[in-house]
């Protein structure tokens, strides 16, 4: 909703000041700009981009309209994994198997709606739940196992980020491609009269601010938003990450969340006694 937002703001500020300054707003109503700029970087996304790529480049631009990750969703997610935990402690890591191979039919997992429906998350633990199972794997060996995992998963889902960054990148160049089209039009008019020169003139320069606009009031921010969302992703799977291989040094189901809640940002992370709280909780119940 941000992201609406402040596309709003950079809309109204721009075409506020230029009202302004006594500017005619119909004036930057230059249809054949918007599709000279936009159709060329379109373009060019779609030569340069695989098509995997730009589904996860649609994919993650919808998923900026959502709220991103709360600290419910952290919170949630320690208390998923210490539920699990202690059922590995009171039947042992057999009791654990029918929760990892079928999750979606799991009585803890399923109570945790917001890390069911995260794939990669729910595929990570059930992944590294099968490796401490097996008892074939030592701590050291399962932590540099997940550092790769994790990295891959970083590397996938920054593609659209960059790939986006570099449109942005593109925008002010095919913005002066535009202008100068416009020149071109301009110049086979020159012995007109001077307000359909000047009208020309003004045409074609709303080409190069068209390509600004577009590089640092939209897609670029856009681009970052997206590596922005990915950090908070890549936090949560750290998260993750850290209770699974604390579990797998055999600590204490409560200690082994404990390493999970250090790893959380600190705008993001809850308290010791709220998460000692809810962990009560969920043993209680």
């Amino acid at each position: 909703m941000l992201t609406i937002v402040g596309f709003i703001v950079v809309i109204g500020a721009v075409i506020g000041g230029f009202i302004m300054e006594g500017g005619k707003l119909l004036v930057l109503f230059q249809p054949a700009e918007f599709l000279i700029i936009g159709g060329a970087a379109l373009g060019g996304l779609i030569v340069a981009t695989p098509k995997s790529v730009l589904i996860d480049i649609i994919r993650q631009i919808t998923g900026t309209l959502g709220a991103g990750y709360s600290r419910k969703d952290f919170m949630d997610l320690m208390v998923m994994q210490y539920e699990i935990f202690n059922i590995a402690r009171r039947e042992g890591l057999v009791g654990l198997e029918s929760h990892i191979e079928k999750p979606q039919e799991s009585e803890v997992i399923t109570k945790y709606p917001s890390f069911l429906k995260n794939h990669e998350a729910v595929a990570f633990m059930s992944d590294t739940m099968r490796l401490i199972i097996t008892g074939s794997v030592q701590p050291h060996e399962l932590e540099n196992l997940l550092d790769v995992d994790l990295e891959t998963l970083h590397s996938e889902t920054d593609r659209a980020a960059t790939t986006l960054a570099t449109t942005a990148d593109s925008l002010p160049g095919l913005g002066i491609v535009a202008a100068v089209l416009g020149v071109v039009i301009t110049m086979g008019a020159i012995g007109g009269p001077p307000e359909e020169i000047g009208e020309k003139v003004g045409a074609a320069l709303v080409g190069t601010f068209l390509g600004v606009l577009l590089c640092y009031g939209f897609v670029g921010p856009l681009a970052n938003s997206l590596r922005s969302r990915n950090q908070s992703d890549s936090a949560y799977m750290k998260c993750l990450k850290q209770c699974l291989l604390s579990f797998c040094k055999g600590l204490p189901p409560s200690i082994a969340v404990e390493y999970g809640r250090r790893s959380i940002p600190t705008e993001m992370r809850p308290s010791f006694l709220e998460v000692e709280e809810a962990c009560k909780g969920a043993r209680k119940g």
